[in-house]
């Protein structure tokens, strides 16, 4: 059995001797040998058994839908359901965590021995091994319940500071990866950490809810009655406008000296199935796109104009209307792009216009705004670890990163993985020399049964 021990070295510190091995076990990568497979898997400190790894990776990703995160029903739970979550939620975390060790041992050697993307590797290899004890027994009492979802609330921590360090370890590296390579990976990585992210998640929240339920001595607030989990059912897109807009307008006012206005028009009383702090992700970082454009163009007197629009309820083919009702035990899954199935098909959907007088987006940088390795900043004035964009999921245990007008690159290509993930979308019109649109779509969920 072989146990991975060995400590990592970072790719601008790798001796020769060791540069011309990377160098070989690369070159003969296409036409594995016995001599390269020593390359084949980064070392890590991590007493975990490589054979566990590869036994979980070789098992097939199940195929998330929101029908698996509603299943348990609505907060509080009884113990047999707050069980059957905890092992719901513990027959996937495992598999997950395996594939993407894997994706992370497949990248160039010297790509993942940078001490930033073996930071990451690590972490993953951590939530493993605090994973693997509960693999093959199944959660039947609250003791063992409330010991794993301690379990899944440190792999939320561990991963918390994950999209920018990441990014400042692919900055560093980007003379070894090519930058197509690089989107294709962050693309399939982060979108299955948001699904990874959102499983224990919703387990936490449902666990932290459920509480009261199990002792009636144990005072905690209990959340609004729409919440089922981490997912809001009456959510109304304008408070998460305004509250980020508020937010995002302190940044530029600390940073340029002005604070931008906004408008929201058209129908600001909409309301749709979804995750909050999914919808503030994108919402910060296309305002902040909006807001620095108006303020360094100087047209900061010119508000930012957003518009949300509902789309009408239209069944098809006899599946219910939004207005229904949808049953819980329904099931979906997720498409080619990783992107979650709602629970109802046919539910209406919030369309968001952001619209801004920026002066629009240069036809040189247009081609560049979805790629994860386009940034707005210099060579010499990339942030360090603790100033990359707020990862959404964080927001909900209060581990957010700190926030700045120019990120690390990744907000828009981000918030349209965070968008897409529910069927949603993100597009933009620039029309360069007056200003741009941005039109974020959000697929509604479906409403749940009482």
């Amino acid at each position: 059995m072989n146990v991975l021990r060995r400590p990592l070295r970072s790719c601008n510190g790798t001796p020769p001797a060791l540069a011309r091995s990377v160098t070989r076990g690369h070159a003969t990568s296409r036409y594995p040998s016995p001599a390269a497979q020593k390359w084949s898997h980064p070392p890590s400190s991590t007493p975990i058994a490589d054979d566990a790894v590869v036994t979980l990776a070789s098992k097939p990703l199940h195929a998330l839908s929101l029908a698996d995160l509603v299943k348990h029903g609505r907060p509080p739970l009884s113990q047999q359901a707050l069980f059957s979550s905890a092992n719901f939620t513990l027959s996937l975390l495992p598999i997950r965590l395996a594939h993407r060790i894997q994706a992370l041992r497949n990248l160039p050697f010297i790509v993942v021995s940078n001490p930033n993307i073996s930071k990451i590797y690590n972490n993953y290899l951590h939530s493993l091994s605090t994973l693997l004890p509960y693999n093959h027994k199944t959660i039947s009492n609250l003791e063992d319940e409330i010991r794993f979802t301690d379990v899944l609330a440190d792999l939320v921590d561990t991963h918390s500071h994950t999209i920018p360090t990441l990014a400042r370890g692919f900055l560093e590296c980007r003379k070894y990866i090519n930058p197509q390579d690089v989107t294709q990976f962050l693309d399939e990585h982060l979108r299955a950490r948001i699904g990874t992210r959102l499983i224990a998640e919703q387990h936490i929240a449902l666990h932290l809810s459920s509480q009261p339920h199990q002792d009636p001595a144990v005072n905690i607030p209990a959340l609004a009655p729409s919440y089922v989990g981490v997912i809001d059912t009456c959510l109304q897109p304008a408070s998460i406008i305004n509250s980020c807009g508020n937010f995002v307008s302190e940044i530029c006012e600390l940073k340029y000296g002005v604070r931008p206005t906004w408008i929201i028009d058209g129908e600001p009383g909409t309301t749709l199935a979804y995750v909050p702090v999914h919808l503030e992700y994108i919402i910060t970082e296309l305002l902040k796109n909006a807001f620095r454009a108006t303020v360094e163009s100087g047209r900061s007197h010119e508000p930012v104009v957003i518009t949300i629009a509902a789309e009408p309820e239209s069944p098809r083919g006899g599946r219910p209307s939004a207005g229904e009702g949808t049953d819980l035990n329904k099931t979906g899954g997720i498409d080619d792009t990783g992107s979650i199935k709602p629970i109802d098909e046919s539910a209406p959907g919030v369309t968001i216009r952001i619209r801004d007088r920026g002066g629009g987006i240069s036809p040189d940088v247009l081609p560049n705004i979805w790629s994860y390795s386009f940034t707005t900043f210099s060579d010499d004035e990339l942030p360090g670890q603790q100033n990359g964009s707020m990862d959404a999921l964080n927001a909900l245990t209060g581990a957010g990163e700190g926030s700045s007008i120019a990120g690390l690159g990744y907000g828009l290509p981000l918030s349209r993985a965070y968008a897409e993930y529910f069927g949603g979308g993100i597009s933009v019109q620039s029309l360069y020399g007056w200003g741009s649109d941005v039109y974020l779509r959000l697929k509604g969920l479906g409403r749940l049964q009482k």
